[in-house]
């Protein structure tokens, strides 16, 4: 198979993680006789330094006419300790969520075999975990109506939902609870937010087309609770931009590392495959970071193009690094500590 491959590393630790999910696939696309170009293009405080936009339309134009589109991540403190800046990196995400229409983040959280012991939760309750949420991407307070009052001492943010953008999600989430465990939570805030009772009344509405899935609503705040508690009583979670951005942090200590988690956007055009990390700026540079999330991104952008036999091999060396203990400091714990680049050279010999 032939791919051609937008290649966003962004900010912070985003260039060396990506080479390391690189090197994975190049050491797949060999193996297995596939082809993979890959097209750099720059976002977040890269491309505003550069060009004085943090998603310029030369980058747009790359991932339109990629297959699809790797990505590591966006922030830079500068931005962040300066509450008047006018462009920040993040709105180079939202665009570009927005632009390719990708309205649909879907978040697996699971455990490893190898890394139970050293999750903040105890074995039981976690052990066997396998869910995932599909956050909404493209609407709500993110990209709601917003702005300063009474001489700039008030602010605002509004969550704003249309039925449509509730019910392609909620469709998804249908879709993926069939091929799984027939389960879907839709979280909300229904009993303060009209917002939220819009999601529920849109998805109560949508549970006749979809008899064999068990259908349950839950309070956000319940949900932040019961999700280290009981995780492995959620298969499929449906929720708002704001909540989801909130719950899928949290789920990914389940797993002992925020660097441990893949992601998928997906929608309208390209799909988009990304860590759920940040850009991390303390490690930038210093060939620190942990890779995996990022390289089992890789894993989900093989899966979906019918590259099965690709993504278990990638996700069979990944539990064996993590089993072996080539592993960064993140998950070293007083062993040995790998570099970024060297567990990604140990992954793609091992491939």
């Amino acid at each position: 198979m032939k791919l051609n491959i937008a290649l966003l590393a962004g900010d912070g630790i985003g260039p060396e993680v990506i080479d390391q999910a690189v090197k994975v696939s190049n050491a797949i696309a060999t193996k297995f006789n596939h082809e993979i170009s890959w097209t750099p293009a720059l976002t977040g405080a890269a491309a505003i330094d550069d060009c004085g936009e943090p998603y310029p339309d030369s980058t747009h134009a790359v991932c339109e006419a990629a297959d699809a589109v790797l990505f590591g991540a966006i922030g830079h403190p500068r931005f962040d300790n300066d509450p008047s800046a006018k462009v920040r990196p993040e709105q180079g995400l939202l665009k570009m969520r927005q632009k390719l229409g990708l309205f649909a983040n879907v978040r697996p959280t699971f455990t490893f075999p190898s890394l139970i012991d050293k999750s903040p939760l105890k074995r039981e309750r976690i052990e066997g975990t396998d869910l995932i949420i599909l956050r909404e991407l493209t609407g709500g307070v993110y990209f709601g109506e917003r702005g300063r009052k009474d001489d700039g001492n008030t602010a605002f943010d509004t969550m704003t939902y249309k039925r449509e953008e509730i019910t392609r999600l909620a469709k998804k989430g249908f879709e993926l609870a069939m091929t799984r465990g027939k389960k879907l939570c839709c979280v909300d805030k229904a009993n303060v937010l009209e917002s939220s009772r819009l999601w529920r009344e849109t998805v109560q509405a949508m549970e006749k087309d979809y008899p064999e899935v068990e259908v349950s609503y839950e309070f956000v705040d319940a949900v932040a609770m019961r999700l280290v508690q009981w995780p492995k009583a959620y298969d499929v979670i449906i929720t708002a931009n704001l909540f989801g951005d909130i719950l899928t942090d949290e789920a990914s200590v389940i797993s002992g590392s925020m660097g441990l988690m893949p992601s998928a956007s997906v929608g309208e055009k390209t799909k988009l495959y990304e860590p759920i990390h940040g850009s991390y700026p303390q490690a930038a540079g210093k060939d620190i970071a942990n890779p995996l999330a990022t390289v089992l991104s890789a894993a989900m952008l093989f899966e979906d193009f019918g590259l099965t036999e690709e993504a278990a091999l990638i996700r069979s060396v990944v539990n064996k690094s993590l089993a072996e203990g080539i592993v960064t400091e993140d998950l070293a714990e007083g062993g040995k500590a790998y570099k970024t680049s060297e567990v990604g050279d140990w992954l793609a010999k091992n491939i």
